[in-house]
């Protein structure tokens, strides 16, 4: 199938110079988005189409069927609203804090198609970019020097001061739009199907290195990758199981299972110390699983050079994967059966979650990790949970704080 793309761009398209931030309350001015009609206070109910973490899970967008709205997750309140007279949008892309968003239409959006990718600049309260396809658009990605917008069947990488386009990849039909970047400005790694079912592709767009992972014998459901774009986290339409791998070798670093019986994959989370992963499904649990993976003794993967950290990695993972596995035993609880391995059936010898929260099973849910041993989770009914998890014994997860954020009359002031 071919795509076709259509850019146009503002004069004086430079983002990284004028990066504002959603943190102070603000409400956009009226006009420009070309020219969109504000719908007065007195509207009708909001229907939320979309939520999205911002690239560090410090804020999250939220697409309405009114426009979108912007939320900061500690302490938790509305920085920020739009609402349109036509219609809702599908994808809100943040980039961190900046003024920078990425916006694509809701079905039912009278003046911006899912087709459309607008580059909305609220410093300077309009579009300054725009993309057209042939095909809806699944889903967009940010990084501060990059835009990815993800069709079914390929990926168009741009730049983003100019908006010329970079790189295309091709990629098994993809209609949940799966791709995730790097973060730290020291690498640019992209993450996304490969052509074959369960396969990963990696780019290592600095290195010039691409790599194929066979990660999953179903198709991919879920991926994620740590801000430095070293290790990677996915789980497949099976739902059972959720393997690391690390992006230089593709060597897999540990396997943990959420469960025996099938189950849709919402979304997976890694700390920023890469100590714990999150696991949201259609079970109506949040698990929290222990990681034994170890980057290059830090605590953090983001302390490590650019030179430094791939080196490592390959280096280690060549010889021995000693430097990527934490040699004490993991804290998540595995099966008394297990001295049983190779002989009873796999998930006897798994290891399940140390910490759990439970939710409605009705609704989508997305979690992350905030501050220390915490865990924030947003639901497609309008839902914001806080709750904290004991970095010891484990266990049931103590909810701290709950938001209807849809239907607080706090608008931002």
């Amino acid at each position: 199938m071919t795509m076709s793309s259509t850019v146009s761009t503002s004069q004086g398209f430079l983002p990284q110079a004028r990066h504002g931030s959603f943190e102070s309350s603000n409400v956009l001015a009226s006009g420009s988005l070309g020219q969109p009609e504000l719908e007065s206070n007195g509207s009708n109910e909001v229907e939320l189409i979309s939520a999205s973490w911002n690239q560090d899970y410090g804020c999250f967008a939220a697409g309405t069927s009114h426009g979108f709205r912007i939320y900061n997750c500690e302490p938790f309140k509305e920085t920020f609203r739009r609402d349109l007279k036509s219609g809702g949008f599908k994808i809100v892309e943040m980039l961190f804090r900046c003024n920078i968003l990425a916006l694509v239409g809701a079905d039912a959006n009278s003046q911006y198609p899912p087709n459309k990718v607008l580059i909305w600049d609220d410093h300077q309260s309009r579009c300054i970019g725009e993309f057209s396809f042939r095909s809806e658009v699944r889903s967009v990605k940010l990084r501060r020097d990059r835009i990815v917008v993800v069709l079914e069947h390929k990926l168009y990488v741009y730049n983003f001061m100019d908006l010329k386009l970079l790189h295309q990849i091709e990629t098994l039909a993809n209609p949940r739009g799966l791709c995730c970047l790097s973060h730290d400005s020291n690498t640019f790694v992209l993450a996304c199907p490969g052509l074959h079912r369960g396969q990963v592709r990696i780019e290592h767009f600095g290195l010039n290195v691409m790599k194929l992972i066979n990660a999953h014998d179903s198709h991919i459901a879920c991926l994620t990758l740590t801000m430095d774009g070293l290790l990677l986290a996915t789980a497949s339409t099976r739902g059972t199981l959720i393997r690391i791998f690390n992006t230089m070798d593709g060597t897999r670093l540990q396997e943990v299972r959420r469960g025996v019986d099938r189950a849709e994959i919402y979304g997976i989370a890694l700390s920023r110390n890469v100590q714990w992963l999150a696991v949201s499904s259609d079970k109506g649990t949040v698990h929290i699983f222990s990681l034994r993976v170890r980057v290059a003794g830090e605590d953090s993967s983001s302390h490590l050079s650019p030179a430094q950290g791939p080196a490592l990695l390959e280096q280690n993972s060549s010889s021995s994967l000693d430097g990527l596995i934490s040699p004490s035993t993991s804290a998540n609880p595995g099966s008394s059966l297990s001295f049983m391995r190779g002989v009873l059936p796999k998930y006897f010898s798994s290891e399940w979650s140390f910490a759990q929260f439970h939710l409605p099973e009705d609704t989508q849910y997305i979690a992350a990790f905030a501050s220390q041993n915490t865990v924030i989770i947003v639901g497609m009914n309008g839902s914001f949970y806080r709750c904290s998890f004991d970095p010891v014994h484990g266990g049931q997860m103590l909810q701290q704080e709950y938001v209807r954020f849809l239907q607080t009359e706090s608008r931002p002031g």
